[in-house]
C-alpha cells in the first residue's frame, strides 16, 4: 500500500439496524466481508472509536433540543424519528459513536498518522439538519467533522464533495452562508429530498460556495466524469482546499433499488482517483470519506473495495461490470452550472 489509507469501523455500528429497512447492518457487514475476502482487511489500519462523541462537539452543528429529543425518543422506545428514519433503543449511542468515528478519522489524518481514511459510519448523516434528523440520518457526521477541522485545526478552506445519489441537504444548509466550506453535490433530480436545485448557490457571504448538479435519471459514467472534469476540478483548483471530504454514497449505481442512475462500479474508482489527484495538489494527499447511502448490498461492497483500492493505491484488479451507456447528456446542464457560477469563479468563464 503506497498511500497510507485506513478505515473507521466499530462492531457497535451494527446495533442500529432494521432488517426490513434499506439502511440496515447488512450494508456494513457486506463491506467488511468483501474486504476480508479480498485479503486487504488485515492490512488496512482500522480506527475503532473508544467513546461516544462529546455532546458539545455534536452541538457544534445540531441544536441541543434536537440532540435531547433523539436521546429521549430512544429511551422511550419510539421506533420512528420520521416516516423514513427508524430508531432503536441503541440508536442514540450508536449515532454518537459514529460521530466520534468521524472525529477520530480527522485526528488520524491531521496528525499525519494516515493520509486518507474511509469512515464506515452508521447511521449515515448528510441529510440530518440542525434541528431535524431525516433520510435515514441522525447526526450529520461529515458536517461535524468539517466544523472540527475549522475550530480545532484552523482550516480556512474545506471542500465537501457529495456523490450520494440524493442531495446532501443537511450539509448544504449548515454551510451555505459560509466561504470556509465549499459544498458540491451531484444527485438525481427529481428525487428525495427535493432540494439541491441549480439556483441554490449559497447565500450571503457563502454565495457561490454551494454548487449543485441535479442530474436527470439515467445518467451514467460519462456524464459524471464530464461533470467532474468540467466543474468539480476547475472549481477545486480555484478554491485550493486545505482538506477534501467526501460524502460517499454508492446509490447512483445502476442496480440500486432506491434510485434510477446508471453508474458502473468502476466509475466510483475513477471519481475517487480524480479527487485524489486534487488532494495530491492541494492537501498534501489528505482526504476523508464518509459512508452515506448505497442499498444494493453486494454492489456497494464491490464499490467500496474499488474506492479503497484507489485511494490506497493497491495493486489489485478492480471489481468491474459493463459500463452502461448514458441516456441523457449533461452538456447543457454543465453550461447552465457554468453560467450560474461564472460570476463567482473566473475559471468557469
Amino acid at each position: 500500500m503506497n498511500s497510507r489509507a485506513g478505515i473507521v469501523f466499530h462492531e457497535d455500528f451494527l446495533l442500529h439496524t432494521n432488517y426490513y429497512h434499506p439502511e440496515c447492518k447488512e450494508r456494513l457487514e457486506a463491506i467488511m466481508d468483501r474486504l476480508k475476502t479480498k485479503g486487504i482487511l488485515s492490512s488496512l489500519p482500522c480506527i475503532v472509536p473508544k467513546q461516544e462523541a462529546p455532546l458539545e462537539k455534536i452541538a457544534l452543528i445540531h441544536s441541543e433540543s434536537y440532540i435531547k429529543s433523539v436521546e429521549q425518543a430512544c429511551r422511550e422506545g419510539l421506533q420512528q424519528l420520521d416516516m423514513d428514519t427508524y430508531l432503536t433503543s441503541k440508536t442514540y449511542e450508536v449515532a454518537r459513536l459514529a460521530v466520534q468515528g468521524g472525529l477520530d478519522a480527522v485526528d488520524a489524518v491531521m496528525s499525519n498518522k494516515l493520509d486518507k481514511v474511509f469512515a464506515f459510519l452508521r447511521p449515515p448523516g448528510h441529510h440530518a439538519e440542525v434541528s431535524r434528523g431525516m433520510g435515514f440520518c441522525i447526526f450529520n457526521n461529515i458536517a461535524i467533522a468539517a466544523r472540527i477541522l475549522q475550530k480545532e485545526y484552523g482550516l480556512e478552506r474545506i471542500m465537501i464533495v457529495d456523490w450520494d445519489v440524493h442531495h446532501g441537504n443537511g450539509t448544504q444548509h449548515v454551510f451555505e452562508e459560509e466561504r470556509g466550506v465549499l459544498f458540491f453535490s451531484v444527485h438525481q433530480s427529481p428525487a428525495y429530498p427535493g432540494t439541491g436545485g441549480l439556483r441554490e448557490v449559497g447565500r450571503k457571504e457563502g454565495a457561490g460556495y454551494t454548487v449543485n448538479a441535479p442530474l436527470p435519471p439515467g445518467c451514467g459514467d460519462g456524464d459524471y466524469l464530464l461533470l467532474f472534469n468540467e466543474i468539480v476540478l476547475p472549481i477545486m483548483r480555484a478554491y485550493e482546499p486545505q482538506m477534501i471530504l467526501v460524502s460517499a454514497g454508492q446509490d447512483a449505481y445502476r442496480g440500486d433499488p432506491l434510485a434510477s442512475m446508471n453508474l458502473s462500479k468502476q466509475c466510483y474508482a475513477r471519481m475517487a482517483e480524480l479527487l485524489c489527484e486534487g488532494a495530491q495538489e492541494f492537501t498534501g494527499g489528505k482526504m476523508l470519506l464518509f459512508l452515506e447511502g448505497g442499498y444494493n448490498v453486494d454492489a456497494q461492497a464491490d464499490i467500496v473495495f474499488n474506492v479503497l483500492s484507489t485511494i490506497g493505491e493497491l495493486d489489485l484488479p478492480l471489481e468491474e461490470d459493463e459500463r452502461p451507456a448514458a441516456i441523457p447528456a449533461v452538456e447543457g446542464l454543465i453550461s447552465t452550472i457554468k453560467n450560474q457560477h461564472k460570476q463567482y469563479w473566473d475559471i468557469l468563464k
